[in-house]
C-alpha cells in the first residue's frame, strides 16, 4: 500500500499558475515614497533605515528570461506562527523561483520556526524534499513556532548561522506578528550593514492582515472553504433532524473575517459579527436576547432548529469586557503578577482590577473568569481559543428562554450542540486559488531578493482575474506599522484589519440575514473541488467578490 494517499499523488502533479509577469524576465517599478498607517514620526523614529521606501511592481521585461542568470546565493525561511493552507506552496514557490535565476542556489529551512534561526537547528531543502511537499496543507517540512524576535541577542546569533550558510535572505511566512518581527530584524541588519535581506509573506487563515496592499492573506480562501463544507454538512443534518440548535465557534481571535466569510456561503440563521457588537456597544445580555429573539420566532413556525456562526474572539469585542481585558493585560504585564502562583491568580487579579471591571470580572461564569486571568500567548494575547464562548452563549440562551416561556413569549422546545471549527481547517491541502497564490508569492519573493529589497512583503494583487493577470511586487512592511499596546507597553505592530462595517461583504450580509434568521435559507457548498470547470475550482471567497464586484 503506498505511504501517501491517492489524492495527494494526483494533487502533486499540479501545476500552480504564475503572474505574466513573472514568467521571465522582471522590470521593478517603482512608486512614491511611503508612510505608515500610523504614528509617522514614531514609526520612522524606530525604522530608519528601511522607512519610506517604496512600493514596488514587477512588469515582464519583453525579453525571455534576460534577468534570470544571477550570482549564486542562498536564502533561508522561516515558517512562523499557526499553520494555513498553502505555506509548502510559498517555500515551492521560493525554491523553484531562486533555482531559475540560478541551479546553483540553495534554500535552507528554519526548524521550528524563528526558534530555528536563533539556535542554529535547520535543513537544507532539496528537490527531492520539495517534491513530497508541493500542494500539501500543514507546515510540517520543516515545522512552525511562535519564537518572537526581537531582542539583539537573537538577532546576533541569527548572524552567525546566515552568514555560515551564506545566506543572502531571509523570507518569514507569517501572520501580523511574525511579520512584524520580520520587519524588525530587516531594520537591524540594515542599521548594521550586515548585508542580510528580510523578506515577509502574509499568511493567516483569520483574514486580518490586508490592507489596499495585501487583498487576502494565505489560507483564508482554503480555511473558509473547509469550513463552509462542514457548516453546511451540519446545517443539512440540522434541516433533516429539526430538533437541534448548532452553536459553531470559528477560529477569529481579533476580527471575524472568517466567521462573515462563512456565513456568506452558507446562509446560517444567526452569525455575530464582533466589529458590530463593539461599535453598538452591546452587551453580552443584548447578544444572548438577540439570539434567544430569534429561536422563539422560528420556533412559532414550527422550527425548533437553527444554526449560530460564532467568532472565537466574540468575548473581547463586548465593550465591558474589553475594557476588564484591557485593564487585565496590565495588571499581568507587573513582574509582581507574574510571581504569584497559578492558583492565586485570581484573587490577585481580583484586588488589583478598578471597581467597574471588578464588578464584570465577578459576573463571568467561574471557567471563563479563570480563563481571562490566566497567562497569555507568547504575543501577550488572551488565549480566547479555550474560552468555550458557543457553550456560554447557549446555556445563557437556554435561560433567557426558560424566563421567556414563562412570561409567554416562547412556545417552542430548545436543544442545543455545540462545535468549535478551527484545526480542521488550519493544514487542509490548498485549494486552487491558495495553491496558485500562495506559489506566487513564494516565487515573487525569490524577485523581491534579486532586486535588493529588504524590509519588504511579498504582495500579489488584482487575485480575482486569472492568475495570469495577478499583479506582483513588494510592499514596505513600515508602511503597515503603528503603536499598539502590548502586555504594558507601546509597540511597532502592523495595525490588523478588522471586518469594515461600511465594507460590501458586511453590508450584503446585512441586508439578508433578517431573511436567513427566520427562514431557511441554507447553502451547502460541499468540498473544496480540485478538478472541474474553473468557476467551481478556482473561485474566490465571496469576501474577495464583493469587495471587487466580481
Amino acid at each position: 500500500m503506498s505511504e501517501i494517499s491517492l489524492f495527494q499523488e494526483a494533487r502533486a502533479s499540479y501545476q500552480p499558475k504564475l503572474p505574466k509577469s513573472l514568467q521571465g524576465g522582471i522590470k521593478a517599478v517603482e512608486g512614491n515614497p511611503t508612510e505608515s498607517v500610523g504614528d509617522r514620526e514614531e514609526i520612522k523614529a524606530l525604522f530608519p533605515n528601511t522607512y519610506g521606501m517604496p512600493v514596488v511592481t514587477f512588469e515582464a521585461s519583453g525579453c525571455c528570461g534576460c534577468n534570470a542568470k544571477s550570482e549564486p546565493f542562498n536564502v533561508g525561511v522561516i515558517l512562523s506562527g499557526g499553520q494555513a493552507p498553502g505555506g509548502h506552496n510559498v517555500i515551492s514557490g521560493i525554491f523553484d523561483g531562486i533555482k531559475s535565476l540560478n541551479p546553483e542556489n540553495k534554500l535552507y529551512g528554519f526548524l521550528m520556526g524563528p526558534g530555528g534561526l536563533v539556535d542554529h537547528k535547520y535543513m537544507e531543502i532539496t528537490s527531492e524534499i520539495m517534491a513530497a511537499y508541493r500542494n500539501t496543507g500543514g507546515f510540517d517540512i520543516i515545522g512552525s513556532g511562535r519564537t518572537k524576535l526581537e531582542e539583539t541577542e537573537q538577532f546576533e546569533k541569527g548572524i552567525v548561522i546566515l552568514r555560515e550558510l551564506g545566506i543572502k535572505a531571509l523570507v518569514i511566512i507569517g501572520g501580523d506578528d511574525s511579520n512584524t518581527n520580520a520587519c524588525v530584524l530587516a531594520e537591524y541588519y540594515a542599521a548594521k550593514n550586515y548585508g542580510v535581506q528580510v523578506i515577509g509573506c502574509p499568511k493567516t487563515i483569520d483574514g486580518d492582515l490586508k490592507n489596499a496592499q495585501i487583498e487576502t492573506s494565505f489560507g483564508f480562501d482554503t480555511a473558509t472553504k473547509t469550513y463552509s463544507e462542514l457548516i453546511g454538512n451540519i446545517e443539512r443534518d440540522c434541516n433533516s433532524a429539526r430538533k437541534y440548535w448548532h452553536f459553531i465557534k470559528l477560529m477569529g481571535r481579533s476580527a471575524s473575517h472568517i466567521a462573515l466569510e462563512c456565513a456568506l456561503q452558507t446562509r446560517p440563521n444567526v452569525c455575530l459579527v464582533s466589529e458590530e457588537i463593539e461599535a453598538k456597544e452591546k452587551s453580552l445580555d443584548e447578544i444572548v436576547q438577540y439570539i434567544a429573539d430569534i429561536v422563539a420566532a422560528r420556533a412559532e413556525r414550527g422550527d425548533n432548529f437553527g444554526t449560530v456562526l460564532i467568532p472565537e474572539g466574540l468575548i473581547e469585542f463586548v465593550p465591558a469586557i474589553k475594557k476588564l481585558i484591557a485593564e487585565l493585560n496590565d495588571v499581568l504585564a507587573t513582574d509582581e503578577a507574574k510571581s504569584v502562583a497559578r492558583e492565586d491568580q485570581i484573587e490577585y487579579v481580583r484586588k488589583h482590577l478598578s471597581a467597574a471591571n471588578a464588578a464584570t470580572f465577578s459576573s463571568l461564569p467561574a471557567d471563563v473568569a479563570s480563563q481571562l486571568a490566566l497567562d497569555r500567548d507568547p504575543h501577550g494575547n488572551v488565549q480566547v481559543s479555550l474560552i468555550e464562548t458557543e457553550k456560554l452563549l447557549s446555556d445563557m440562551v437556554g435561560a433567557r428562554l426558560s424566563e421567556m416561556k414563562k412570561e409567554g413569549k416562547f412556545c417552542g422546545k430548545f436543544s442545543a450542540q455545540h462545535h468549535f471549527f478551527g484545526y480542521e481547517g488550519r493544514c487542509a491541502a490548498p485549494s486552487n486559488f491558495d495553491a496558485d497564490y500562495c506559489y506566487s508569492l513564494g516565487y515573487n519573493a525569490s524577485r523581491l531578493i534579486l532586486t535588493g529589497k529588504t524590509g519588504y512583503m511579498s504582495v500579489i494583487r488584482n487575485t480575482t482575474a486569472p492568475a495570469s493577470e495577478w499583479i506582483a511586487g513588494g510592499v514596505p512592511i513600515t508602511m503597515m506599522m503603528n503603536l499598539e499596546k502590548r502586555a504594558g507597553k507601546m509597540k511597532p505592530v502592523i495595525r490588523k484589519a478588522l471586518v469594515e462595517l461600511e465594507g460590501k461583504p458586511f453590508r450584503f450580509f446585512a441586508e439578508h440575514r433578517e431573511d436567513w434568521a427566520l427562514n431557511t435559507r441554507y447553502v451547502y457548498p460541499g468540498a473544496i473541488q480540485y478538478w472541474g470547470p474553473s468557476q467551481v475550482c478556482d473561485r474566490t471567497t465571496c469576501t474577495l467578490a464583493l469587495e471587487q464586484g466580481r
